[in-house]
């Protein structure tokens, strides 16, 4: 899940964190930055892993809310239902287009392009009505020009990369709109039962994708359900259960940008565990990228989310 705006810090506050809270982002970024290279290795269609990691991760987080959030969950109005179920369809289109993006570029474009998405979710708020700093609007800039570099080079290496960037593109764009509306839920719902209700609804939203496009939602071998399993596991609650742990004493800003060495974790996962050496052409475009994401998230007020989508 996107990281909760629930820190008491203000929003560009770059303080040193606690040692514990550092220790913590760094597990987390680790578990974070396994999500791509398991989805590449798990033999299995990827809207089927995409279902599969959302439905499990609803019915592990739903046993939370029944612990603990029944009366909030009676309490809820009818618009915070609309934003959660609205989050989760935004959230379940993310998966749809960026995990398929995987079969047809490598982890290190795929997940460099997803990670655009504070960009394209200040564009969104720029939308709504929010002012966007000029320093935004730099890294705006020069964190497209990256994406063009980025996709030049994957073309030249092979003509189908350009599938899974622009499939990736299209799941940063959904996962600034996912983040967008979840912030508005996050106000008044609390992280449980909004994570349980947004997995429920981006998994069924998944499953019709999958009857729609007659994808085996069975039948795989043991290691593709341990992956998926250890995705679920890994990425999709430990990872992100770190994240909003530490948003009690850290920074959003200081927490995006750490989140961002997801960029180099998974390339670096991905090239010892599956072999994927990314051409040198590719790190002028990331490092762009990457400079251009900072600017952004530093650059962030509070009606510009800019915290990093799950992955």
């Amino acid at each position: 899940m996107a990281a909760p705006s629930g820190s008491g810090a203000s929003p560009g506050a770059l303080a040193r964190p606690p040692a514990a809270d550092l220790a913590w982002l760094g597990i987390a970024v680790l578990f974070i930055s396994s999500s791509g290279p398991i989805i590449a290795a798990t033999v299995a269609p990827a809207l089927a892993i995409a279902f599969w990691r959302c439905f499990l991760g609803s019915a592990a987080t739903s046993l939370v809310v029944i612990a603990r959030h029944v009366d909030e969950v009676r309490r809820m109005t009818r618009r915070e239902w609309w934003l959660v179920a609205s989050a989760g369809l935004l959230l379940g289109a993310h998966f749809a287009t960026w995990i398929p993006s995987l079969r047809f570029t490598t982890v290190a474009s795929s997940t460099a392009l997803v990670a655009t998405q504070p960009v394209w979710a200040a564009l969104i708020a720029r939308q709504r009505g929010a002012r966007i700093p000029r320093t935004a609007w730099v890294g705006i800039t020069v964190s497209l020009v990256g994406v063009l570099v980025l996709t030049g080079v994957d073309i030249s290496v092979d003509p189908r990369h350009l599938i899974g960037d622009l499939l990736a593109l299209a799941g940063a764009v959904l996962a600034a709109a996912y983040v967008t509306v979840a912030e508005s839920a996050r106000r008044t719902v609390s992280t449980a039962t909004m994570t349980a209700g947004l997995y429920a609804s981006a998994g069924m939203l998944l499953l019709v994708l999958c009857i729609v496009g007659r994808q085996p939602l069975t039948g795989y071998s043991l290691n593709a359900w341990l992956l998926i399993i250890a995705l679920t596991a890994g990425a999709q609650l430990l990872g992100h259960t770190l994240i909003n742990k530490v948003l009690a004493t850290t920074s959003a800003t200081v927490v995006s940008l750490a989140i961002l060495f997801e960029m180099p974790g998974a390339t670096i996962i991905a090239a010892i565990a599956l072999g994927q050496l990314p051409p040198w052409g590719l790190i002028p475009a990331v490092v762009l990228m990457f400079a251009g994401i900072v600017m952004v998230i530093r650059a962030g007020s509070r009606d510009v989310p800019t915290e990093i989508s799950p992955v």
